[in-house]
């Protein structure tokens, strides 16, 4: 069963991914990086910010993928 805390904490640990996301993101358009090091790093946030929605979904099941806290 999903409590309303755990929802809540849900909420806003996605809303602080989003802003780092969006943060890093546009640092990366900022700094105009050449063609192929811009798509790399593209890639590997990607990757990152997959990674990360995967480990909060799979923590709501109970067996999350990474684990932040100890």
């Amino acid at each position: 069963m999903i409590s309303g805390s755990m929802l809540l904490t849900l909420l806003i640990e996605l809303v602080i991914g989003g802003v780092v996301f969006a943060l890093l993101l546009w640092f990366i358009r900022y700094c105009g990086l050449p063609a192929p090091f811009d798509k790399v790093a593209r890639v590997i946030l990607a990757l990152v910010a997959v990674i990360f929605l995967i480990s909060l979904l799979m923590g709501l099941a109970g067996h999350p993928l990474i684990s932040w806290r100890s």
